[in-house]
């Protein structure tokens, strides 16, 4: 208690000793915690390498499946993987919408489940009823996994990217390379949240991949950031390109991250844009310097990120929003 209230006295001097403005000039990075059954938690950072956290849970999960499903190859029923009889919320993924409103997915289960979870806010604390998004339902999969949150400024539009399981008949010899289930990448549009477009394959690069995440460069200018799921011996990321947020993607970049790296996410800092990711074995937080998404350069000893921090995103707010979340996690404290 009292780390946190120093804590909270330090940024409150930071704040105020700075000129005092509207601009998104705070990054938010939005996270959970194994075993992923407490909810929404956050980080935040003042230049974006060096991250503390806002004390408490933010949303915790009531929407979906925690009991039994029917494998849709075997037909078998089986308990939801690591966490039967709990709601869950995994990969929360942030972004804003042009009126200000915050809009959250999340993976609801690790298996057993055929949509993402949805809630929206306009102050990040205080949230709307969460809704299953079931993209999945007239697709035979097992999961949906990641979603990620894209605002199409040109089409005015949010795009919504996930992975899914495919049918073991559709492997391909690269999938084999791997002993685990094969997925790819699908997508979903909407303008409200209430209509979505039918569910469409995303990426494919021909073998097991999940985790992906886009971004704009520039005008027609967008990079995918992938993560390479076959293992042992892959699970790591890559980068593809695009003049389109919808594809096609092209030209594979190297790959970065240590085996066992997910879960990316990316800022953009003066000329240099960080790529977080999430190293699980063992459990670090990593990032990488870039200036092109072709060439990488590790920079552990630039960031501070706090242990058990998992898979999120990151997303700009004000200073008055960060006094707020700070002011609110004082009070439930």
């Amino acid at each position: 208690m009292k780390t946190f209230f120093a804590l909270l006295m330090a940024t409150a001097f930071l704040l105020t000793g700075c000129q005092k403005d509207e601009n998104p000039d705070i990054y938010l990075f939005t996270s959970f915690h194994e075993p992923s059954t407490d909810g929404l938690q956050y980080l935040y950072s003042l230049d974006g390498l060096h991250w503390d956290t806002i004390p408490g849970v933010w949303l915790r999960p009531e929407v979906g499946n925690d009991t039994t499903y029917a494998d849709a190859w075997t037909g078998e029923t089986k308990a939801p993987a690591f966490y039967p009889n709990h709601k869950v919320l995994r990969d929360p993924s942030i972004v804003q919408g042009p009126d200000g409103v915050f809009h959250l997915v999340w993976t609801t289960q690790w298996m057993g489940s055929k949509g993402f979870g949805y809630a929206s806010s306009r102050d990040l604390i205080h949230w709307s009823e969460q809704r299953v998004i079931p993209v999945m339902d007239s697709i035979p999969t097992n999961n949906v996994w990641a979603p990620e949150l894209f605002y199409d400024e040109e089409e005015r539009q949010f795009l919504i990217i996930w992975s899914s399981q495919i049918p073991p008949e559709e492997y391909t010899a690269a999938d084999t390379l791997g002993t685990n289930a094969c997925h790819r990448m699908w997508y979903t549009t909407t303008r409200d949240f209430l209509t979505f477009s039918p569910a469409r394959k995303y990426y494919d690069p021909g073998f097991n991949s999940i985790d992906g995440y886009l971004l704009k460069r520039g005008t027609d200018d967008y990079v995918l950031i992938v993560k390479d799921n076959r293992k042992p011996g892959y699970s790591n990321l890559f980068c593809v390109f695009s003049d389109s947020p919808y594809g096609p993607f092209h030209s594979p970049s190297t790959t970065f991250g240590r085996t066992y790296s997910e879960g990316p996410c990316a800022i953009q800092t003066g000329d240099e844009w960080i790529i977080y990711f999430d190293q699980y074995h063992p459990q670090e937080y990593g990032a990488v310097s870039t200036t092109d998404f072709r060439t990488f350069t590790p920079i552990p000893d630039r960031i501070k990120v706090p242990a058990a921090h998992k898979h999120g995103t990151i997303v700009r707010i004000t200073r008055t929003q960060l006094e707020e979340l700070l002011e609110a996690a004082s009070t439930a404290a």
